[in-house]
């Protein structure tokens, strides 16, 4: 499948763009939605960050036509504040942080995110790093496996796993997927084996959080972002699974809800001042049209929150 931006014309329109602004997208990808970004600049500029060398180069190449508003940055989006500071940037008119994985990481069967191909266990987003998946099947205590099956994944078979994946382990390593694979289905009951999701699918999207140290670089975003919006700024991100969507949540309702005062105190006294308005009261979720050209769009959610 090729590269499909999720929720691009919602997200665009969530930034309600200024072309003479700056902007940040923090997750370039292969460019789907940093080039509509560009596309709608005149005087401004557009900093595009990715973690995957292999994304920056590609993404310049097919964005070479906005090469003037757009500055390409291999770095992780949870050192937002140091890579605006570099820069001698001190606040931004909006950003847009899309937290899933890529089409062409998944679909590129050297880097180990899927389960669908036979690759080495890998799932670095940035080859530089040095934890590989290898490293967390093979290296990591079963207790810990087990903990980021479950919490990671929803795995309800996770002590199972872990455990089998512990006692594989002893004798020999587990170095590819279909191995990984083989382990998982040994583990759990044969009714689970038969249902409509792949066995696997839980476990892999847990190894890969951990090699990332996704919701580590999630949390430390959105500690930083919110506050180097303009006024009237705003920051859009989209989500996949319930665990960044918590820590998003989270982020946005502690910015604007966080007054910590009784309620049945008629005004507050504890001197919480909002700093963000949430947009989105419910998230905004792909359309039929777009789940049918894109499934890999069906449990995307945008969230919208505009400086005050």
């Amino acid at each position: 499948m090729g590269h499909k931006p999720v929720l691009l014309e919602e997200s665009i329109d969530g930034l309600n763009i200024n072309p003479a602004g700056v902007y940040v997208d923090g997750t370039l990808g292969r460019g789907g939605h940093a080039g509509e970004i560009a596309k709608r600049l005149g005087t401004g500029r557009l900093l595009a960050i990715d973690r995957d060398g292999d994304a920056i180069n590609e993404a310049r190449e097919a964005l070479g036509e906005y090469d003037g508003r757009i500055s390409f940055i291999r770095g992780n989006f949870r050192d937002i504040a140091g890579i605006l500071d570099s820069r001698g940037i001190s606040e931004v008119d909006g950003m847009l942080f899309d937290l899933g994985v890529s089409s062409p990481q998944l679909d590129d069967v050297g880097r180990g995110f899927t389960y669908m191909s036979d690759a080495p266990l890998d799932m670095r987003m940035d080859r530089a790093d040095t934890v590989t998946a290898y490293d967390v099947v093979n290296k990591w205590p079963e207790e810990e496996l087990r903990r980021i099956f479950y919490e990671y994944g929803e795995e309800r078979y996770s002590r199972q796993i872990a455990r089998a994946i512990a006692r594989r382990r002893e004798a020999s390593p587990i170095t590819g997927t279909f191995d990984l694979n083989g382990v998982i289905l040994s583990a759990i009951p044969p009714a689970a084996r038969r249902e409509a999701q792949h066995p696997s699918k839980r476990c892999y999207q847990s190894v890969r959080i951990a090699v990332n140290d996704e919701l580590g670089a999630i949390a430390e975003m959105l500690d930083a972002a919110p506050g180097r919006l303009k006024p009237a700024g705003r920051i859009c991100l989209i989500c996949f699974h319930s665990l960044e969507t918590k820590l998003v949540k989270l982020a946005f309702s502690s910015r604007a809800n966080g007054c910590k005062c009784p309620k049945e105190l008629p005004v507050c006294v504890c001197g919480f001042v909002p700093t963000l308005r949430i947009l989105t009261k419910k998230a905004i979720k792909p359309s039929a049209g777009e789940i049918k050209e894109n499934p890999r769009s069906r449990s995307a959610s945008l969230r919208i929150a505009e400086r005050i």
